[in-house]
């Protein structure tokens, strides 16, 4: 277990009304959690950084995105059948709902989002996603998502084998399924798990990974990290838990009980470069919204949810229901926190790129996790 000084084990016990800053062993910090702008401070550093927005401007950000959360279930009950997809329009900083009818736009544009009349519903191209998912898929196709901004399914290639005679082939066949948009990556995502290094969060036999978000009793990470029964060791090596549940590929999260000795906070380190974050929820951000992520390799890092329920395939096999994100990640991060706001949103799988270049990283949701293993996120 980490070794804190007992001032330090006492504050622990006060997450309700404390955050935590630095790396390592926490120190407390001063501030209340309840008050808004020191408890975003992290995200908005975040966005400072990586979306290249003022401080007033990501403020503003973040309060529209907090509305955008809120009004997208709304919108979507009141869709109904005509529900084409929704998205987090960053320019006019509004919830942007597809629809199929006109008489539904009107209730949905009652609800104050902004609406688009589109030709296909939300389940039909959930349908034409999933006969694509049943198709086998060459090495040289990335993945696919309903996209309702162009409403249809995306099929992602990497750019070198677009002409492959087995990427052509895929397209061929997920064009017979329904509408079709073809896009290209840099390269294929790959995991990020890593060798042993030391000073990091968690290993499991020779890989290190990163937490996710604690629940009561352990804590999420990515399933590829480790199979259910293996033993996990802590930052300084120490016997910290086990694997209790693991599903990689055709999902890739994992359940990790802790033992004794260990205990569970609901925060997100920001590792010295922004204050830790209290974690408060786990609803989920609509695409467009930005988004932050902390792992033990790259640290925290910021971007926008650009698509999700995407199929990735990795080379180990497909992996579906992901969330696609411009957030970048190397290896090590793998199992980390995705946070939007003070909102738990899922834990790193993999990718392309670094954090030098810049990429495109996927996570897969934290809420689906909770309910495949009856879990119940640690929150303040």
């Amino acid at each position: 277990m980490r070794r804190l000084p007992a001032l330090r084990a006492a504050v622990a016990a006060l997450l309700l009304t404390t955050a935590l800053s630095g790396t390592g062993a926490h120190a407390a910090a001063a501030g209340p959690a309840d008050e808004p702008l020191p408890a975003a401070a992290g995200l908005l550093d975040g966005m400072r950084t990586d979306l290249g927005l003022t401080r007033q401007q990501a403020e503003r950000r973040l309060a529209a995105e907090r509305a955008a959360t809120a009004l997208e279930p709304r919108a979507e009950r009141a869709a109904g059948h005509a529900y084409g997809g929704s998205w987090f329009d960053p320019d006019e900083e509004r919830l942007v709902v597809a629809v199929t009818d006109r008489q539904k736009a009107a209730d949905v544009r009652a609800l104050g989002a902004d609406v688009r009349l589109v030709t296909h519903s939300a389940a039909r191209l959930d349908a034409v996603k999933k006969r694509i998912d049943a198709l086998p898929a060459p090495a040289g196709v990335a993945g696919w998502h309903v996209d309702p901004r162009v409403n249809g399914v995306v099929v992602t290639v990497v750019r070198a084998d677009r002409n492959g005679p087995a990427v052509r082939a895929f397209v061929e066949r997920a064009r017979r399924a329904g509408p079709v948009v073809v896009a290209e990556a840099e390269r294929a995502p790959v995991t990020y798990a890593a060798g042993t290094v030391g000073g990091d969060p968690y290993y499991t036999g020779n890989v290190r990974c990163s937490i996710g978000f604690s629940v009561h009793g352990g804590f999420v990470t990515a399933g590829h990290c480790g199979r259910a029964g293996a033993a996990v060791r802590g930052w300084d090596g120490s016997a910290m838990g086990t694997f209790q549940g693991s599903s990689f590929p055709g999902d890739d999260y994992a359940y990790v009980s802790i033992h004794s000795g260990w205990w569970t906070v609901p925060v997100v380190l920001g590792w010295g470069t922004v204050p830790d974050r209290l974690v408060r929820g786990s609803a989920e951000a609509p695409v467009g919204a930005s988004v932050c992520r902390s792992g033990s390799t790259t640290r925290w890092h910021c971007g926008t949810v650009l698509a999700k329920n995407e199929t990735v395939n990795y080379s180990q096999g497909a992996v579906h229901q992901m969330t696609k994100t411009s957030v970048c990640a190397e290896g090590g991060d793998s199992g980390g926190a995705f946070i939007s706001g003070d909102q738990a949103q899922g834990v790193t799988s993999g990718g392309w790129g670094n954090c030098a270049s810049g990429g495109e990283t996927w996570f897969q949701p934290v809420n689906e996790i909770l309910g495949r293993y009856g879990l119940r996120l640690h929150t303040a």
